[in-house]
């Protein structure tokens, strides 16, 4: 029988083997030892380590990380704000959330869920622009198929135009006009594609629902209850100036409504500590806590035909309301995550909830030439943290000969 990869002793990833050494006696000795009914928590301070070497990794720019196990609290920034700014980034510095706007837009639909705004079987064609045609196919495009990535749409509607700021393409009137050509590639709920315009979509629904602009709305209902005041799609003047900057020039620091569904939050370590603790719940008595029908188990993989770029972070077992779930509901080392990427960033935000720990990263930039996955690197620290073995890493895969003429050009990285 072959034994469980995650009963394991746990890897280190990537420090020196001294440090290597040093570390695992002073931390994980009394984790080894613990029963089912006495977890032993490492420090929660040993993420400094941890986050320096997912850091050291990456080849970022500048990398902030946030913490949240209980009501203890760990901030670190690491690199610089911009290349040769000799400034270290803080908790008050902007970062772009890129995808994990999508989990404020699955919390949003679960609100108005709740009040009866909506509901999740709601035909996406209930909130299309007067005289457009949804596309079926065999059945309708519901909005749970949306916020579960299950609605046979593409990724993307096709490239921005040349010069076109981030997070601003496609606009509504664009998307709108695109949709009633398309030919959806599977029949709604039967399998799973990533995609960032049906997200768009769904935020323009949950905007006719209710009748207010989508920024608006989110505003209202989330961002201003939690005291997230630097969230936001309309950076100022001041916020633009203290964005994190990576190595390549991403255009400008401008408004992202356009994609308010999908990608567009700008958002800072401090704001995010706040979400983290809202996530978790009992974290902190002041802060309410998401419902949990916002974080459940939806459409279990296995009841799917396929599924494509929902694998970044790990192989998931099921699809919730924009989040993903890393190994079974009943495994203590079940992770809730959302990816994201895109003009200059990598960001990604998990929780384990028997352990009560989140984490927050976002990183700019990074080298070319690693392979280092940062999102399983930090599921890594998010299990050390919450006293369980990491995740061995993923075998090393053969390596194959091309020639340097057929090498495609590098392009623009698409948002994820």
């Amino acid at each position: 029988m072959k034994p469980d990869p995650r009963t394991s002793l746990p890897l280190s990833i990537g420090v020196s083997r001294r440090l290597l050494a040093l570390f695992l006696v002073f931390v994980f000795t009394p984790v080894l030892g613990r029963t089912s009914s006495e977890p032993v928590f490492p420090d929660l301070q040993s993420a400094d380590a941890l986050g320096a070497d997912l850091f050291l990794q990456s080849g970022s720019t500048g990398m902030v990380l946030v913490v949240v196990r209980d009501k203890q609290v760990f901030f670190k920034g690491y690199g610089q704000t911009a290349p040769n700014s000799g400034q270290v980034p803080t908790v008050d510095s902007i970062v772009r959330l890129c995808s994990l706007t999508k989990i404020f837009t699955t919390d949003l639909l679960n609100k108005l869920a709740k009040d009866k705004t909506v509901t999740l079987d709601d035909q996406l064609q209930l909130y299309a622009p007067a005289h457009t045609v949804v596309p079926k196919r065999m059945k309708p495009i519901t909005l749970l198929d949306l916020a579960t990535h299950t609605a046979g749409l593409p990724r993307e509607i096709g490239a921005a135009p040349r010069g076109t700021a981030h997070f601003t393409f496609p606009d509504y009137r664009t998307r709108w006009r695109w949709l009633p050509s398309q030919h959806l590639r599977t029949v709604p709920g039967s399998a799973a594609v990533y995609s960032n315009v049906g997200f768009d979509l769904l935020g323009d629904a949950l905007q006719s629902a209710a009748h207010k602009p989508f920024a608006a709305l989110l505003a209202e209902r989330t961002l201003h209850p939690l005291r997230m005041y630097q969230t936001t799609y309309f950076p100022s003047e001041l916020q633009c100036a203290q964005l994190l900057i990576s190595s390549r020039d991403e255009g400008p620091c401008t408004s992202t409504e356009a994609s308010a569904g999908s990608s567009g939050l700008y958002s800072t370590p401090a704001d995010m500590t706040i979400w983290l603790k809202y996530l978790l719940g009992n974290a902190d008595p002041t802060i309410q806590a998401q419902d949990s029908a916002a974080q459940a188990f939806y459409i279990p993989l296995s009841k799917l035909a396929s599924s494509m770029g929902l694998d970044h972070a790990g192989v998931p077992t099921a699809v919730g309301l924009g989040w993903l779930h890393l190994f079974s509901a009943t495994d203590p080392s079940h992770i809730v995550e959302k990816t994201g990427g895109g003009a200059g960033f990598t960001t990604y935000i998990a929780f384990n909830r028997p352990s009560h720990t989140a984490i927050f990263v976002a990183a700019t930039g990074g080298r070319i030439d690693t392979h280092f996955n940062l999102f399983k690197g930090a599921n890594n620290v998010l299990l050390t943290l919450a006293g369980l073995p990491s995740v061995p890493p993923d075998p090393p895969k053969p390596a194959i000969r091309v020639a340097r003429k057929h090498l495609p050009r590098q392009r623009r990285p698409r948002r994820g």
